[in-house]
């Protein structure tokens, strides 16, 4: 089975071709295995690109953990890349369809590769059943009821401010802020509000520190996958809850450990843009006797 494992930002996936090979039978199980850093390919997961009767082509993204998600802002600019690349189509913009619809997706190419996509990621939902989390309110915005776990002082070292806000942007995001985001011991707290009982289908949790109302960083701890070094529908649900909560503007450069995301959430339609790179790191041949196919 031949793959292609891309990046965004860090955020990086195995992309099997489903154009010109047979979409394996038990993609889960296939995740599992192919992900793992030590005896797969490593990746946070995989993704299918597929045909589409709705767009240029569809993609399905698996977790780490074989898990289905809706939706993966980096990943879907790596997609973009790889039809255009690939010459799969070579319209621009290009329409891909994702669990979470079709997103439109702008490209930035040079020497006739594609460097950096924009990517119009939708209306972020905030109605607290659709994220979904069962905290009370129709909008969790600044949310002060959340009980926390992890390291005792962990929370006075980073410095932080215990009220959450969710957004879902397809998939669910919880974004918490700090003084020090360096601090928060992220493999002890991100696994447990991953699963905590407010989230009945898990969620991806963020911790923010805000530098300007134009800037800030951030880390993931994503639904399935652990900690990851970018996630892009988290860091569109971190503009949506800095301006929700009067922290940030509409246009914000968020940094995150693997690179650099553009965000703005236009006032004019409600949509959420992210611009960011994407780029192929190498192809190769997956076994068939470990394939999961």
């Amino acid at each position: 089975m031949r793959f292609t494992k891309m990046e965004g930002a860090g955020n990086d996936y195995v992309y099997l071709d489903c154009f010109h090979q047979a979409p394996p039978r038990d993609p889960a199980g296939l995740s599992k295995l192919i992900s793992d850093r030590h005896f797969g390919v490593g990746s946070d997961g995989l993704i299918l690109i597929g045909p589409s009767e709705r767009g240029d082509a569809r993609m399905r993204m698996f977790n780490a953990d074989g898990s289905e998600a809706e939706m993966c802002g980096n990943g879907v600019r790596c997609v973009a890349k790889y039809v255009w690349d690939h010459g799969i189509s070579h319209n621009n913009p290009l329409k891909i369809e994702t669990g979470r619809g079709v997103l439109t997706l702008h490209l930035e190419t040079k020497g006739g590769l594609v460097e950096r996509v924009t990517v119009d990621m939708g209306e972020p939902i905030l109605e607290a059943e659709r994220i979904p989390t069962a905290l009370p309110g129709g909008k969790i915005i600044d949310y002060a009821g959340l009980q926390f776990n992890g390291p005792n002082g962990w929370d006075a070292a980073c410095g932080l401010d215990a009220r959450v806000t969710c957004v879902s942007m397809g998939n669910p995001h919880v974004v918490i802020y700090c003084k020090n985001v360096g601090k928060v011991p992220l493999e002890q707290v991100g696994p447990l509000l991953e699963t905590n009982t407010a989230f009945p289908k898990r969620i991806n949790v963020h911790f923010v520190e805000v530098f300007s109302p134009s800037e800030l960083t951030m880390r993931t701890w994503e639904r399935g996958s652990g900690i990851t070094l970018a996630c892009g529908t988290g860091a569109c649900a971190v503009a949506v809850a800095g301006v929700l909560t009067g922290r940030t503007g509409r246009s914000i450069l968020a940094h995150l450990p693997g690179g650099d995301l553009q965000l703005t959430w236009q006032e004019s339609d409600n949509h959420v843009h992210m611009t960011g790179p994407a780029v192929e790191v190498f192809s190769g041949e997956w076994p068939e006797r470990t394939s999961a196919s």
